[in-house]
């Protein structure tokens, strides 16, 4: 009996994650295409998938690395606004809106990446609640700080100020693109549902071949028994920074794509949250579950919009509904009955190859 290999088993799996994103692309472009996407739902397009990519990202510092960061929403509101920055900087200079929506991507990124790993070096030597209560902070501090930055793009360069919009000495040829509490305005539109996709896609790329590389094993062999890890030569201060400075960097992207669908974006929407709501993503999707993720994202922020027609009550009947998901994700006996309807496929295949062999 020919039995199926580990690597083969990856590879389907990987397969099916791929196929999940590009066929639930298909799907909206034709019912968008038809006319049967309401306008609503068409507004929350790039918001989910930019919500996707938080809680993959996430799903790798709590469920790969084993690690709980309640500051997501920080790393988010950086690559956010440093992309904001950066599209608003290019606008003179480069006419295409994805050149410059990709600038934007990758630049917040890297500033994401950058202060995750000034985060992670103290951060990280620290377990369980001290971790998630720095993380906690950093998410708080990072709020607070934008919401005191006044930016601006003279004819001498980029200037900014912590003090308000007059300090920044622009003239009248310049342009004010972050005000303080009022966030930044006259953000030009660049994202798109499509460029949403390719960032979830290449987000699935990085964590799936992460998790399935050596370093991916080291990562999780350091989650599972740190001292184990340790004897055997696993440096558990490099492996648990590459999770976490790629999840911020991630996180910094979504942050990007989010911002720039929209006219005005302000600090208060990157709040504490926002963290939880990405936490509950990778929570009833499930942790480690990649593919659970991705699911849970997309559910979960189209479900408000789902229940409008309730009215007052459909904040209430979204908590229900959380609260039912919670119950039966942690259920032994649906788990049980899970196991037994995989292991009962799993047999019938085996029978199929048999046979035909």
């Amino acid at each position: 009996m020919k039995m199926t290999k580990p690597g083969q088993k990856r590879l389907i799996s990987n397969a099916i994650t791929y196929a999940i994103v590009i066929v639930a692309y298909v799907l909206i472009q034709i019912l968008d295409g038809s006319g049967n996407l309401t306008s609503s739902l068409r507004g929350q397009l790039v918001p989910i998938c930019a919500y996707i990519v938080m809680a993959v990202s996430l799903n790798l510092t709590v469920g790969v690395l084993g690690e709980l960061s309640l500051g997501h929403a920080g790393f988010m509101s950086l690559g956010a606004f440093s992309g904001v920055i950066v599209s608003l900087g290019l606008r003179d200079t480069v006419s295409a809106g994805p050149l410059r929506l990709l600038a934007a991507l990758l630049v917040g990124a890297v500033i994401a990446g950058l202060f995750g790993f000034i985060v992670g070096v103290p951060a990280l030597r620290l377990r369980g609640d001290y971790l998630a209560i720095v993380t906690l902070a950093f998410g708080e501090i990072i709020k607070n700080v934008i919401n005191t930055l006044y930016v601006g793009i003279g004819p001498d360069g980029l200037r900014i100020s912590m003090s308000d919009q007059a300090s920044l000495g622009l003239g009248e040829s310049g342009t004010v693109i972050m005000r303080g509490p009022m966030g930044a305005v006259g953000v030009d539109k660049l994202a798109s549902f499509g460029a949403g996709v390719i960032l979830v896609l290449i987000t699935l790329a990085i964590v799936l071949n992460l998790v399935h590389s050596r370093s991916g094993r080291a990562i999780m062999a350091v989650r599972d028994n740190r001292i184990a890890a340790e004897s055997v030569g696993i440096s558990i201060t490099r492996y648990k920074l590459t999770a976490f400075i790629i999840s911020a960097a991630l996180a910094g992207a979504a942050g990007a794509l989010y911002a720039l669908n929209y006219s005005t974006v302000v600090a208060r929407k990157f709040d504490f949250n926002t963290s939880i709501l990405v936490l509950v993503f990778v929570v009833l999707g499930g942790i480690g579950n990649i593919r659970g993720s991705i699911i849970a994202a997309a559910v979960l922020t189209v479900l408000p919009e789902l229940l409008r027609a309730f009215n007052d009550y459909r904040m209430l009947a979204y908590a229900v509904i959380l609260i039912l998901v919670m119950l039966t994700s942690n259920n032994d006996r649906l788990k049980q009955l899970r196991w037994r309807i995989r292991s009962y496929f799993q047999h019938s295949s085996r029978r199929q190859e048999a046979e035909h062999e």
